[in-house]
C-alpha cells in the first residue's frame, strides 16, 4: 500500500535571484495535485489530501508503466499556445492534464531522500516512456532566475518555482520558492470565483 504523503510547501518571496544551487519552474496555474498510482487505479488528491474529480484523467495516468508509483504536480488545462487557462479547468470546459514535477515513489522505491535533481531525471524518463499525452513533464532551467521570471512576465504567465536542486522532499522544511508575475491577468476576480464555487 502507497503511504500517505505530506506535500512540500511553497513560500512566496518577492523577487527573482540567480543560484547555481537552485533550479527554476514554470509556475503553471491549476490545481495543486499529487497522483496515487497502484493496481492500475489513480487517486488524485489535493495538497490537503481532498479528492480531486478528474475521472478522464485519473484513467490515463493509471496506464503508466508503473506497478506503483506518487506523482507531484499541477493539474491544468492548456490553450493552444500551452497557455494554463484556469477558468476552463475549474469550469470543466476543456480535458486537463498533469504537469509532473516530482517523483516521489516508483515501484516500491521511496525516492524523497534522493537529490531533487536526480528525482526529475527519473521522472523524466518515466514521463517518456509512459507515452501518455496528458502527462507532462515540467521542465527546468538552472541558476538563471531572473531571466527565466522574465520570460514569463512578458509572455502573461503566472510565476516561477524555486527548488533547491539537491534537497530531499520534506514537507517540514520547504526548499521551494514561488515568485509571481505581478500583472497576471489571470488572477483578477479569483478569490471571488474561488469563493462562489466553495
Amino acid at each position: 500500500m502507497l503511504p500517505k504523503i505530506a506535500p512540500m510547501e511553497l513560500r512566496l518571496v518577492r523577487d527573482a535571484f540567480d543560484d547555481p544551487a537552485y533550479i527554476f519552474e514554470l509556475k503553471h496555474d491549476g490545481f495543486r495535485g499529487l497522483a496515487y498510482i497502484e493496481n492500475e487505479e489513480c487517486r488524485l488528491v489535493s495538497r490537503r489530501y481532498r479528492g480531486l474529480r478528474f475521472p478522464s484523467l485519473a484513467a490515463e495516468l493509471a496506464k503508466l508503466p508503473a506497478e506503483s508509483t506518487i506523482l507531484d504536480g499541477e493539474i491544468v488545462c492548456l490553450n493552444e499556445h500551452g497557455v494554463s487557462q484556469f477558468n476552463q479547468l475549474l469550469g470543466g470546459k476543456a480535458e486537463p492534464v498533469f504537469y509532473a514535477f516530482d517523483l516521489l515513489w516508483l515501484d516500491g522505491s521511496d525516492f524523497r531522500d534522493v537529490p531533487l535533481i536526480e528525482r526529475k531525471s527519473r521522472l523524466a524518463q518515466l514521463v517518456k516512456t509512459a507515452g501518455c499525452p496528458r502527462l507532462l513533464d515540467a521542465q527546468h532551467i538552472e541558476a538563471n532566475g531572473k531571466q527565466r521570471f522574465c520570460d514569463v512576465c512578458s509572455r502573461h504567465l503566472e510565476g516561477i518555482v524555486a527548488k533547491r536542486s539537491r534537497s530531499s522532499y520534506r514537507a517540514s522544511r520547504s526548499a521551494w520558492l514561488k515568485i509571481k508575475n505581478p500583472s497576471y491577468s489571470q488572477a483578477e476576480g479569483r478569490h471571488e470565483l474561488l469563493t462562489k464555487r466553495s
